[in-house]
């Protein structure tokens, strides 16, 4: 089962910008890079540093605590399919923005 997270209207990050949110018991990063959406958890695979503060290269996200650089859009580390941190499909409708999560996440 999917749920739809309504991400509200002040919090929904101008192009270029980011935003940090809480749903439920998770923290995600929510950016808006050329009128794209991408939803990540807060937390690297690594070893759980924050990737809301890394420094953002067109859509690639580069941890602060140890440099690894992950694709927004797919959530797997540059170059690898071994380590991935958790990505979300966002949805816009109008002016309107959901996150899509499993319930089982």
């Amino acid at each position: 089962m999917t749920a739809r997270f309504q991400v509200p209207l002040e919090k929904v990050p101008a192009p270029g910008a980011r935003v940090f949110l809480m749903i439920g018991d998770k923290s995600l990063a929510l950016f808006n890079i050329a009128a794209q959406f991408y939803a990540i958890d807060d937390s690297c695979p690594h070893q759980g540093a924050s990737l809301f503060g890394g420094k953002l290269e067109g859509q690639v996200i580069q941890c602060c605590a140890h440099g690894l650089r992950f694709d927004l859009a797919s959530g797997y580390l540059l170059n690898s399919t071994q380590l991935k941190v958790a990505s979300y499909p966002v949805e816009v409708i109008g002016d309107q923005v959901f996150i899509i999560m499993d319930s089982g996440e």
